[in-house]
């Protein structure tokens, strides 16, 4: 499916209407459907008005219930899916305030008890050094001064015993200059240190390993329920249960490839001693 920016801030309210016309058009009533499909006639009734979004499970019973023919059901499908995805520009972000944002990820991460990182090529915020920090914000052209901050304090999550934190980062991802060589060092010195943490995890994929699918995208799933995806440009959000269900998938295959524990420990200190070499 091809994402639209322009798309997904409209699908919401053409999917409402479109399920509202549809059951008109079928001379069927709100109890009835909301019967039919298993749900308060109150929740359909926000369904129709844009109030709440439906899942894709809900829109199915719908479309079922209403006897809809194949080639409505694919397009309804495809607006449902829309419909649980944001995105979220990163030249939006910038106006707002970097820092904006990195209170909406503190509030994800206080909501989340299991939270999955998939790293491919840089080192996440909340594993970074200081220094790494403003460096990998350097191209932003608005004060970071905030923006460094916030990202630091969000660190104080990782010692919360009550969450659990799985972070999978490639050879590329560990490695890459960001900073000069020394501070690079102190980078990888700094995952070591965290991968003691009882509650965090934390595996390499060194470049030998064989995965048979291609690292694409940064991605992290908080919990069962939401999986952000980073682009050059801004980020994706999906709620749908069937897309955070495929990040899930592709989160465990690397997780299955990864050097965990003092495997991971051994490696990393190998990189760190060759950036002070």
């Amino acid at each position: 499916m091809t994402y639209d920016p322009g798309q997904l801030g409209q699908s919401k309210a053409d999917l409402a209407e479109t399920l509202r016309a549809m059951r008109k058009r079928a001379g069927r009533t709100q109890v009835w459907l909301a019967q039919r499909c298993n749900m308060s006639q109150t929740k359909l009734s926000n369904i129709e008005t844009g109030r709440i979004t439906p899942g894709l499970v809900d829109v199915e019973l719908a479309l079922r219930a209403l006897d809809a023919p194949p080639e409505t059901v694919a397009e309804v499908a495809t607006l449902a899916r829309l419909a649980n995805t944001e995105w979220q520009g990163k030249r939006a972000s910038w106006r707002r305030g970097l820092e904006k944002r990195q209170a909406e990820l503190a509030g994800l991460e206080r909501e989340a008890t299991t939270l999955r990182y998939f790293l491919p090529a840089m080192v996440t915020g909340l594993l970074a050094t200081a220094e790494y920090v403003r460096a990998s914000l350097g191209h932003s052209p608005v004060d970071l001064s905030k923006t460094v901050a916030k990202k630091l304090e969000r660190q104080a999550i990782l010692y919360d015993n009550a969450k659990r934190f799985t972070f999978v980062l490639t050879e590329q991802a560990v490695r890459w200059p960001v900073v000069p060589r020394a501070a690079m060092a102190v980078q990888i010195d700094r995952l070591v240190s965290i991968s003691h943490l009882p509650n965090v995890r934390i595996g390499v994929i060194p470049l030998a390993t064989i995965v048979g699918r291609g690292p694409m995208n940064t991605f992290t799933v908080y919990d069962q329920r939401l999986a952000t995806v980073e682009t050059f440009t801004g980020r994706i959000v999906f709620q749908d249960a069937r897309d955070i269900a495929e990040h899930l998938e592709v989160f465990g295959l690397y997780e299955r490839h990864a050097l965990f524990g003092d495997e991971a420990r051994a490696v990393l200190r190998k990189w760190a001693s060759t950036c002070r070499s």
